[in-house]
């Protein structure tokens, strides 16, 4: 029985090391030397290169690389096969690190600062103290709630949106399309770490942004296709936002001559808020392949009725 891993072939010499370490029973190969298609039980994807099912006979479970499953075509995926997305400490470390940052760099009007160093001008600008700078997630999953308990400790009223009712300690919650407005209208610097589904798509558009405070904040670390481009744009050219900083786009990489390279409102990351640790992804693996042998509920196992 072999594991297939489909990304990066570097990361993937990785992952076969560490696993020959801790389950030398397991073949692992990495595309495209896939051997005898047959022998495939398991595929660790990101790319998607060929039609999975067809072209594995044998396939039983497909494992998301990363934390978002948005990348694969479930139309394709017989709903006999599982899908499970990564759940790993280091994605959520990695995120917490990241939207830390973000907010910082909002909160202390880093795009400001950088855009005047650029022209040579030395200004202070009125420094808002965190307890006035409400910080409000979109995504209330493991990621939003260990970004919210990493910025627990700066001072900042802190509020969380997600589909359905959660409750977070000190943290004021909100939920659904009846709860957005309220939350919205509290939120200084907004967080996107929702997944990317039909419903969140195109999320952070004019509207959204016109129902926030004026001069608001935007982080999204979420996905590309969560943001309207000309609608963020045309919200920071106006004021209604004063800040963005964005470490995922549509597309990936950005063409040369996209406005959100050069725009002074927007500090721009390569998709790097979150990488998949191959040293704890791997024993996360190993401990869903454990599971599935048993019959037990994978951690990360794909509800396909909401996407995620």
């Amino acid at each position: 029985m072999a594991l297939l891993y489909m990304a990066d072939p570097a990361r993937g010499e990785v992952w076969r090391r560490l696993i020959g370490e801790m389950a030398p029973d397991i073949d692992v190969r990495i595309w495209p030397n896939i051997g005898n298609p047959a022998d495939i039980r398991w595929v660790a994807v990101w790319d998607v290169h060929v039609d999975l099912t067809a072209t594995f006979p044998n396939l039983e479970v497909i494992f998301s690389t990363g934390a978002g499953v948005d990348h694969l075509d479930f139309s394709r995926i017989p709903a006999r096969i599982p899908v499970v997305r990564m759940v790993e400490p280091g994605i959520v470390e990695g995120m917490v690190e990241y939207v830390t940052m973000a907010v910082l760099a909002l909160h202390r009007d880093l795009p400001t600062y950088i855009d005047q160093q650029k022209k040579h001008v030395w200004a202070q600008h009125y420094e808002t103290p965190a307890a006035q700078r409400r910080v409000g997630i979109m995504g209330l999953g493991s990621l939003g709630q260990a970004s919210l308990a990493g910025l627990a400790p700066f001072g900042f009223p802190l509020a969380g949106w997600s589909r359905s009712p959660r409750a977070i300690p000190n943290v004021e919650t909100f939920a659904g399309e009846a709860g957005l407005g309220a939350f919205l209208a509290r939120t200084d610097i907004l967080v996107c770490l929702l997944p990317l589904t039909a419903e969140t798509r195109g999320i952070l558009d004019a509207r959204l942004f016109a129902r926030m405070p004026a001069g608001a904040r935007i982080v999204n670390a979420g996905r590309g296709g969560h943001v309207v481009a000309d609608d963020l744009v045309a919200a920071l050219d106006a004021g209604t936002l004063s800040g963005a900083v964005l470490d995922v786009t549509e597309p990936e990489p950005l063409p040369p001559e996209h406005p959100f390279w050069s725009h002074p409102r927007i500090l721009l990351t390569p998709h790097v808020a979150s990488l998949t640790r191959p040293e704890t992804a791997v024993i996360s693996l190993l401990e869903n392949l454990r599971r599935h042998a048993a019959g037990e509920p994978m951690i990360g196992l794909v509800d396909r009725s909401r996407g995620y």
